[in-house]
């Protein structure tokens, strides 16, 4: 196989992988990297759990990828990740409906968004990218073990550089807001939760992996304005203006991640453009800031959302 770098792209992660009998669950499945993503895996043989918030855009995805892969195995999930109840609501419907998930992909979230509260009073981004993901994803780990090897698979970011995640105040009740900041900061939390959640079910055959796709113009850039735009770029580590991936070569290294046989005795890591992410240097905007990675700050993050959630897992 050629060497996979930031150009590589879904098709060329999937070629010659077989998926058949696989199940996967893919969240944010209603646009851009999330149907993406689907249609990479249905493409493989895999079926495809579709969830999302909107009935209409889900369905509509659907049949995007139906379209790209007629022969598609999909089924649709709705769920509002930033509605605990909802959370909880879907996760009980794929207990109930599936023995096993093989492949979970974390893939939806928001991003610089102006101060926005969950329906529990969480600050939005910690709490669609972070805590829905976490409860959801500890609620159906039961079906991730009876599928062991299982993955999952956690949407993260090169944003993480912005900010490591706040434990004393998550949720800007005392803080001023910062939408990029808060962006960083839940981005973090996602590779934290990673590293925490992979220490708990490597030894049960589940293994989780942080990703960074990269800058795609998808529909997560809503908020953005051309400001946001020029600030990011200054923010970025790198001196190079900002490059922007197709959504193909977004969702590439999801897609490698889930499928990839090089990272069956590996977990608790950041990937980026197909690759195992190096230790960050300063100046580069590539690499994992070591605060990510940090077993003490995952378990007290871990700790920290299973207080906000209201529940404790023993996975």
């Amino acid at each position: 196989m050629p060497t996979l770098d930031a150009d590589t792209t879904t098709n060329e992660v999937i070629a010659q992988v077989s998926l058949a009998g696989k199940l996967a669950l893919v969240t944010g499945a209603s646009s851009g990297l999330g149907v993406e993503t689907s249609r990479a895996l249905t493409s493989a043989g895999a079926g495809v759990i579709m969830s999302a918030r909107d009935q209409g855009k889900l369905d509509a995805a659907m049949a995007e990828v139906r379209e790209a892969v007629p022969s598609a195995e999909l089924e649709p999930l709705l769920m509002d990740l930033a509605d605990l109840d909802s959370v909880r609501s879907a996760a009980a419907r794929v207990l109930e409906t599936y023995q096993a998930v093989d492949l979970l992909i974390n893939n939806a979230g928001v991003m610089a968004c102006p101060l926005m509260r969950t329906t529990q009073g969480y600050e939005m981004q910690f709490g669609t990218n972070h805590l829905g993901h976490f409860l959801f994803t500890a609620l159906v780990a039961p079906a991730l073990i009876a599928a062991a090897p299982a993955r999952v698979v956690n949407l993260s970011s090169g944003g993480h550089k912005f900010a490591n995640v706040n434990l004393d105040d998550p949720n800007y009740l005392r803080r001023d807001y910062d939408k990029w900041q808060a962006y960083g900061e839940s981005k973090t939390a996602n590779i934290l939760f990673t590293v925490g959640l992979d220490a708990r079910l490597r030894d049960r055959g589940v293994r989780a992996y942080a990703v960074h796709p990269g800058v795609i113009m998808t529909g997560l850039a809503r908020h953005m304005q051309e400001a946001d735009f020029k600030l990011l770029s200054e923010r970025a580590p790198g001196e190079a203006p900002l490059s922007f991936k197709s959504v193909e070569q977004g969702a590439a290294t999801s897609v490698w991640a889930a499928v990839a046989p090089e990272l069956a005795d590996k977990g608790g890591i950041y990937l980026e453009n197909c690759q195992i992410g190096k230790p960050a240097v300063q100046g580069a905007d590539s690499g994992v800031e070591s605060y990510a990675l940090d077993a003490t700050a995952a378990e007290r993050l871990w700790a920290l959302s299973e207080t906000l959630v209201g529940q404790s897992f023993d996975l």
